[in-house]
Order: structure tokens, then sequence, then C-alpha cells
């Protein structure tokens, strides 16, 4: 399922890097095109300004006025060689009679855009006029269109991705929720009837204690049951002690951990912690977290829960010192199918972690792993809110 949103990330990248390669490389083409045109009028209304300083006659006066007053775009400053303003076209009337730095800086704007245009009188070789000239409003658009459409390209792509990474998250917690739900009508059945045995096996003497093992395994299988079968649907909150709860599942599993494994629960001096929890699904969290710790060992070591009721929340971090976990696969213990073992599906820390951030609003994540050294996971839960 992961590789089809791949190949659409890949192929809107690709989509998206030949549309804005276009549009800058025509923009461009286009910005050049009109550049080259605009710096064509101006040395045409810069020969129109000689030509109306030169020819005393007045006969070409009325030519030379209109393709002086045609330029109506492009914004020009003459200045001399010493830098002195003589004249000015089409700058913000307003600001130049404002601000007396204006024109000044729209002169060193021109300077650094376009390369200006000189006139040397040709009957007074000291007289000497330049012409600067900055981007029309047409040409500025030009050159930032293509950053325009980049935000528009890029708002399109996240846009798409996060709709089809939405899909492709619903479409996936249906499928877990479907086969967790399908799992526990599975066990419904054969539940049954193994109780059944348990309550005919009572009745029969010299089976007592046989009856009490059997009957905490058919009770354990119940509680599998009803964990599986509360995946997929809003599970009730209810406000619960939480260290009693972890200390229930810690025991349980120290039951069945090997001799030289060593559990310690530290609780920081407090006796008791009040959470919203969904017990049996919260119990499964600490149940996978205490069973990866198990398997992370080679039959020993030490396997530490750490409890704090800080002012961020409650922290609860479980710590071993088995072979720690790679670099590289620490991104990815949380993905469904994920798994190092020989058996299993890799559903349990996907799980987990729908459980604890899907339906008690908290996080789970690795806090520390280091190969040859151990891990420590970290959920954080949420207090019960002062009344």
């Amino acid at each position: 399922m992961i590789q089809p949103l791949f190949n659409w990330r890949t192929g809107l990248a690709i989509i998206a890097i030949a549309i804005v390669s276009g549009t800058i490389f025509y923009s461009q083409f286009l910005a050049r095109k009109i550049a080259k045109e605009e710096r064509g009028k101006v040395e045409v209304w810069v020969e129109a300004q000689k030509l109306l300083v030169q020819d005393t006659s007045g006969l070409s006066d009325k030519l030379t006025i209109l393709i002086i007053t045609e330029n109506k775009t492009i914004p020009i400053i003459v200045t001399d060689e010493k830098n002195k303003v003589l004249d000015h076209a089409n700058l913000d009337s307003a600001l130049v009679a404002q601000d007396s730095t204006y024109v000044y800086q729209k002169l060193k704007e021109f300077k650094s855009q376009n390369a200006p245009i000189e006139w040397v009188n040709p009957t007074d070789s000291t007289e000497r006029n330049i012409y600067y000239y900055g981007h029309t409003s047409l040409l500025n658009q030009v050159r930032y269109y293509p950053l325009v459409q980049l935000l528009i390209v890029t708002l399109f792509i996240v846009i798409t991705i996060t709709a089809l990474t939405t899909g492709f998250k619903s479409t996936q917690n249906q499928l877990w929720a479907g086969m967790a739900k399908e799992t526990a009508h599975q066990l419904g059945t054969p539940l049954t009837s193994l109780q059944g045995w348990v309550e005919m096996m009572k009745e029969m003497p010299g089976n007592e204690k046989m009856v009490v093992e059997v009957e905490k395994d058919v009770g354990r299988l119940k509680l599998v049951s009803d964990r599986f079968g509360k995946i997929g649907s809003t599970p009730r909150l209810e406000k619960t002690e939480l260290i009693a709860q972890i200390n229930s599942v810690v025991e349980y599993i120290r039951k069945r951990a090997p001799g030289k494994v060593q559990f310690t629960v530290n609780t920081h001096g407090e006796s008791a912690i009040i959470v919203p929890l969904s017990p049996p699904l919260f119990d499964w969290v600490i149940e996978n977290l205490l069973k990866n710790a198990l398997d992370a060992m080679e039959g020993k070591g030490q396997i530490s829960v750490d409890i704090q009721n800080s002012s961020r929340g409650i922290m609860i971090d479980v710590t071993d010192s088995g072979k720690g976990i790679s670099a590289q696969n620490i991104r990815r213990v949380f993905k469904p199918g994920f798994t190092t073992k020989k058996r299993g599906w890799g559903l349990g820390l996907s799980l987990s972690r729908r459980i604890i951030e899907n339906y008690h609003k908290g996080q789970i994540y690795v806090k520390h792993s280091e190969p040859g050294k151990g891990t420590t996971f970290r959920v954080v839960l949420r207090k019960v809110a002062e009344s």
C-alpha cells in the first residue's frame, strides 16, 4: 500500500518541476525580449531628446514631442557626468514632491537594473548626459511570475499529498479495525466453549489446581478478545489509578519471564496517580512494551518502569538493557508490518501508538536507544482535568 502513494508523490514532484522549469525558461525568454524592446524605446526617446536640442528649425518639434510623450511606462532619470539629476520621467510625482531623496533612491535602483545610455553634445563635448532607466511593471510581473506559479504549484502538491495521505491512513485504519474485530469475533465461539468445559471441570474432584490455571488462561483469552473488539471504536475512558494498573501488568509479565530478568517500578514517591484510561487497551500497550523488552534481552537483564507526575503530563518510561534499536530502524518501529522478530505480524507497536495517540490523546515514542545497551520507550498521558 505504501508504493502507490510513493509513486503519486514522485509523479507530482516531476510534474511540478516540469511546470516550474518550463515557466522559468519561458518567462526569462519573455523578460529578455521585453527588456530588449524597452531599451530600444529608451534609445529612441534619447534620440528624440537630442533632436529636440539640436534642431533649432522647429520642423521636428511635433515628432520629437510625440515620441517623448508616448513613453508613459518606462521610468527614466537623466543626470550629468557628476550624477546631478537633470530630468526624470514616469516617476511617482507624489513621492517626488514629498521625499527629496526619492529620485536618488530610484537612480541607485536603475543603475543596478540596466546599463545607462550616454549622450555627448556634438557642439559642446563637455556636455554629457546619462540616461538611466528602470523596469516597467510589465517586466517585473513577467520576472516574478515563476515565483507566483511556484507557490501555487507547491500549494497544489501539498493539498493533494495531504488528501492522498489522509485517504491512505483512513483506509489503513479501517483495515486494521476490521481485522481486529474479525479476530475478536472468531475468538468468541471457542472461548464460550472453553468456559463451558471449565465449568464442567470444576465439578470433577481432583482438578481444583488445574481448573484455577485453566480459568486464568481462559480469562486471559477473553481479555485479548475484548481488546481486539475495542479497536476501531472509540473506547470509554475511566478515571483509573495508574500505578496499580501498571503494577498489575508488570506482575503478570514477571511471572512469565525468565528468572534472570529483574523488574523494577519507580514511582518517585507517588502512591496513586489518577488518569483517564481505557484499562484493557492501556494494559495492552504496557504489556506489549514489556514483551518487546523481554525479546530484546537474551534471557537476562533489567526492565524498569519509571512513572513521573510532571506539569506536562504523566511520563511512563519503559527501559530495558537489551540489544537496542539501530538508528535506521527507530523511525520505522511504529509502522505496521515492521518487525525484527522471526515471528509476529509487526502490529504491536503500531496498535500501541493508535491506542495512546488516537484514543488517549497522548504520545508514545522512542526516547532513547543505543545498540548493545538498551532502549527506552516513553508514553505520555494527560492528567485528569481539575474541576
